[in-house]
């Protein structure tokens, strides 16, 4: 298998705090990988390494073998990754449409001069085709004129997926996509995620639900205190000791 992305004794610190110490895994071209852990395990602050919020405080983030790490969030996003975050980032007062348009704008960028002069056109309807194939894509093609904060929470979940994928990148980074989605909700993410990494997207998520990590997933790298725990498929995660002790013994938690 191929390696897309790579972290190297990935570490953060703050202060005296050591939120991830020394973390190694690795995410293959083509799988849904999920990342795991109680809370507190540094799995968000792995995310903002990746993603180019934070520059590590020692380690490397490899994407198809180049170095990103410590580069900023708009140069990470130009290589091809982007990621949602945890709480929904989208503009409210604008359409379903507009919000999608946001996701184009590395590919097709705004010139002031080539809009002043009318020589924009074929761009501009680049990026509307675009934005509208990626809100079929996620079954949001029928919403495009509604406002962003008039969807159900669901659709606004689905919309955030759309922006991200709008840019067509290498690798989505999931930030707990299935947070507060009931379980037709979450069914229904579950089969959009499929589709998406079977049309060529990387998938990285950290999640809570285990249900759909274990649903989903091809492998899985579990955290505990900032460090690497375990990793395997979803049977060996299910009942890998370590893991089950990091979840307080609750079976349950992992099953």
């Amino acid at each position: 298998m191929t390696s897309l992305l790579e972290v190297q004794n990935l570490t953060m610190r703050f202060g005296g705090l050591t939120a991830v110490d020394g973390l190694n895994f690795k995410v293959e071209k083509g799988h849904i990988h999920g990342l795991i852990g109680p809370n507190g395990a540094g799995k968000t602050t792995t995310f903002n390494m990746i993603s180019g919020f934070y520059t590590p405080s020692d380690g490397k983030v490899l994407l198809n073998g180049e170095e990103i790490s410590g580069l900023p969030m708009h140069h990470v996003a130009n290589r091809g990754i982007v990621r949602t975050f945890q709480h929904s980032t989208l503009f409210g007062e604008l359409s379903v449409l507009d919000n999608a348009l946001v996701g184009t704008h590395m590919t097709f960028r705004p010139n002031i001069f080539a809009a002043i002069l009318g020589l924009d056109g074929a761009a501009r309807r680049n990026a509307l085709d675009r934005a509208r194939s990626s809100l079929e894509f996620f079954g949001l093609g029928g919403l495009e004129n509604e406002l962003a904060g008039d969807l159900s929470h669901g659709h606004q979940r689905a919309l955030g997926m759309a922006v991200a994928y709008a840019s067509r990148p290498d690798l989505i980074l999931l930030d707990e996509p299935f947070t507060g989605m009931n379980p037709e909700e979450t069914r229904q993410m579950m089969e959009l995620m499929r589709r998406l990494c079977a049309e060529g997207t990387t998938i990285l998520l950290v999640e809570h639900d285990m249900q759909a990590i274990m649903g989903l997933c091809d492998n899985i790298t579990c955290m505990s205190f900032g460090k690497f725990l375990a990793e395997g498929g979803p049977s060996e995660i299910r009942n890998h000791p370590d893991v089950i002790e990091a979840y307080l013994g609750g079976a349950r938690h992992v099953a």
